[in-house]
């Protein structure tokens, strides 16, 4: 997997982003994921494209025991040492296609704007069941179908530079999406709506959670904030594992 996170370029654009220097605060779809974590009192926890660590931590502070953080890049691991490390985090350089998912090891795997740079996200999602125990519960958050699809990823605009609307083509063809995110030329895989919720059922997930991400009252007033009202950009998920012990 291509991995634009090591661009130093790429990287020091990243860190400008108010969610790179305030945290989950600075966040517009936080008010939203916040709710569906589960009680993690005495859980363990595995955080899938973890980046700076800000889920890790807010985990521990929840009351995790133990959590572990992978993510591709080495950048991006060095930050969260840095910015999130607490003693019972444990970060570690590791793809999300990479990582050997123990059975029946996690009570709960969570995911933050990682998943749509996955090919093979159904595969993905099979290993996220089998890695966690019974009950347990995978929450993620990835780029709405609408906007991976979305041409170039972009506006069209106005003369004047207003944004008029965003257009959507190939919505039904999978696969690879090239876009320029940070000033940088960024790949992306799209999914539709279907590939993605049909994907957790057959994998055997129960859905209980699906929304699309919105941004809150108090953040309306950041520039560009507004237009977020015109179409989606995230879709925020919550499943649970229904299984024995030991398996399916």
């Amino acid at each position: 997997m291509l991995n634009e996170y090591d661009n130093e370029k790429f990287f020091q654009e990243y860190a400008k982003m108010p969610r790179s220097r305030e945290g989950l605060s600075a966040a517009g779809e936080w008010s939203q994921l916040r709710n569906l974590f589960p009680p993690l009192e005495g859980k363990s926890v595995l955080d899938l494209g973890c980046g700076y660590g800000w889920h890790c931590k807010f985990s521990i502070e929840k009351g995790a025991m133990k959590v572990l953080g992978i993510d591709l890049s080495q950048k991006m691991i060095e930050e969260a040492h840095r910015r999130n490390m607490e003693n019972r985090i444990e970060y570690r350089v590791c793809g999300i296609e990479e990582y050997e998912y123990p059975e029946n090891a996690w009570d709960c795997v969570i995911s933050n704007l990682a998943l749509h740079y996955i090919q093979n996200i159904e595969g993905v999602f099979q290993e996220v069941y089998e890695t966690l125990k019974p009950n347990g519960i995978f929450i993620f958050n990835i780029e709405h179908p609408v906007f991976t699809a979305g041409v170039g990823q972009d506006w069209i605009y106005t003369k004047e530079g207003k944004p008029l609307y965003w257009p959507v083509d190939d919505y039904f063809v999978s696969g690879e999406r090239k876009t320029r995110f940070l000033g940088c030329d960024v790949v992306k895989q799209h999914h539709t709506l279907t590939e993605i919720l049909m994907g957790l059922l057959n994998s055997g997930f129960e859905i209980q959670t699906v929304e699309e991400a919105k941004p809150p009252k108090e953040m309306m007033n950041i520039i560009g904030m507004e237009d977020e009202m015109r179409r989606p950009m995230m879709l925020l998920v919550k499943a649970a594992v229904i299984k024995p012990m030991g398996g399916r």
